[in-house]
């Protein structure tokens, strides 16, 4: 065993640690430096959040049309893109040799 120097060593570690830590994390100036900046890419601005949840199975069942809906819309808007984007290849390209 290490003896009683190394556990005094250990036990000093295990307090020294968690303070330091919370004094170097606790500082505000930290704080301000270094969470806030990046607040707005953790979490959503307010106003892009939705406040109002839905109760009701009706209010529930035209809230999840509406999103169907969306989503509906960017997935044909997504294919259109797509579509037009092979087209696009199709054309330029002409086979193999680009003379085929």
């Amino acid at each position: 065993m290490g003896g009683p120097n190394l556990e005094v060593f250990k036990f000093g570690l295990y307090l020294f640690v968690p303070v330091v830590a919370l004094l170097h994390f606790g500082d505000p100036a930290w704080y301000h430096n270094h969470v806030l900046p990046y607040k707005g890419h953790l979490f959503p601005p307010p106003d892009r959040t939705y406040s109002k949840i839905p109760t009701d199975q009706t209010a529930i069942r035209e809230e999840l049309a509406r999103i169907k809906a969306d989503k509906l819309a960017r997935r044909m808007e997504r294919d259109k893109e797509l579509q037009t984007q092979s087209e696009a290849v199709a054309q330029s390209s002409k086979g193999w040799f680009k003379w085929w």
